[in-house]
């Protein structure tokens, strides 16, 4: 397969020039498995590890490669498996924020980030209609996905299950402000020819939303074949169970590509204050016609908020989930703060035990 058709362009290709004497070659991850990745090559698939230059460098999760990345290969000598010798630059990546217990040196218990998907083109937010839509989880998604360098398109799954869609639409696109919002059906195969148009030649979607709302299954319906394990939902609270276990890179039989996901039950925001101005612009532009301006919107004279909540011009469910992201993100900071004073301390004592190695290998050479 060309790489042109598994999303390879002139970004990609500026930056592996320096590696193109080397004898190595360019890939695509497809999948991660227990420290394997299964990568797209134009030879086929291979199974590779990362290097141990490359793991003893990284200083963090998201210096790993993720499925969507595009790695740099060295083949192996025999049959033994490739050899990751590091990652191409991403143009985009939708990322998380994970807690981590244990696995990477200094990191146990620590705030780090989570890569779901990187190179993405399109970020597909799958809601279903049968119970479990819910308009402040989708600003959460949205803000996300803004700040992750794709574009976010809304779907809205299971339209035959939802008695007043033209309400429900109205009320996606009064929180997904200038954001595309496809309705669709999996089940029916409605809708599908409109969402399929996002994911032409070198294209890739990554379809993201919780157990039980369909990605799987419009993946399914797109490739043309019942490819992906499909779940229900437990009938007594419209929750989904987790069939699909990994992320994966799926390329498509007519061009594209597509990153299914597992349902995301949780989704802590690893964002800055661009993805919030994106999602909340109209919450944005109130808080700018406020008299003074670190206007807290509590009791504040002129507060411009505070008077589009008392005149009904401003959801209160919508101005709390703006809070309560704000205050989630302002949290954020503080932890990454210190993430980064960890980091940097680890560099330093890098560049020290590399200092020492080196004037032991000049005095041994009596250079000094």
């Amino acid at each position: 397969m060309s790489l042109t058709k598994l999303g390879w362009n002139k970004h990609f290709e500026d930056c592996f020039e320096s590696f193109r004497d080397s004898g190595a070659i360019p890939g695509r991850v497809s999948l991660e498995h227990r420290n394997l990745y299964h990568v797209l090559t134009e030879q086929g698939e291979v199974i590779a590890e990362v290097t141990g230059k490359l793991r003893h460098n990284a200083l963090s999760r998201a210096d790993f490669p993720a499925v969507g990345d595009w790695v740099v290969l060295q083949p192996p000598p025999d049959s033994g498996n490739s050899i990751i010798l590091g990652i191409l630059p991403r143009i985009s990546r939708f990322s998380r924020k994970a807690i981590l217990s244990g696995g990477m040196p200094d990191t146990g218990g620590k705030t780090d980030e989570q890569v779901i998907g990187a190179n993405i083109d399109t970020v597909f937010l799958v809601n279903g209609l049968d119970g479990d839509f819910n308009l402040r989880r989708m600003e959460r998604y949205l803000a996300i996905a803004w700040d992750s360098g794709a574009s976010p398109v809304v779907v809205l799954n299971k339209i035959d299950m939802c008695d007043d869609l033209e309400t429900v639409v109205a009320d996606t696109e009064a929180v997904a402000i200038g954001v595309p919002v496809l309705t669709v059906s999996a089940k029916d195969r409605k809708g599908l020819a409109e969402l399929r148009a996002y994911l032409g030649e070198g294209k890739t979607g990554a379809f993201l939303g919780s157990s039980g709302v369909g990605k799987s299954s419009i993946i399914n319906e797109i490739i043309g074949e019942k490819r992906l394990k499909v779940g229900g939902v437990r009938e007594y609270d419209n929750k989904g169970k987790h069939t699909t276990t990994h992320r994966q890179l799926i390329v498509l039989p007519d061009g594209g590509m597509v990153i299914d996901t597992p349902g995301l039950r949780q989704l802590a925001i690893w964002s800055d204050d661009e993805g919030l101005e994106h999602v909340f612009g109209d919450i944005e532009a109130l808080s700018r016609q406020c008299r003074f301006s670190d206007c807290r919107h509590q009791s504040e004279p002129g507060c411009a908020v505070r008077e589009a909540l008392e005149n009904g011009d401003l959801d209160p469910g919508r101005y709390e989930s703006y809070q309560k992201l704000q205050k989630e993100l302002l949290h954020l900071k503080r932890r990454q703060n210190k993430r980064e004073e960890r980091l940097a301390s680890k560099q330093l004592g890098q560049k020290i035990k590399q200092i020492n190695k080196d004037r032991k290998q000049m005095k041994k050479r009596g250079l000094i």
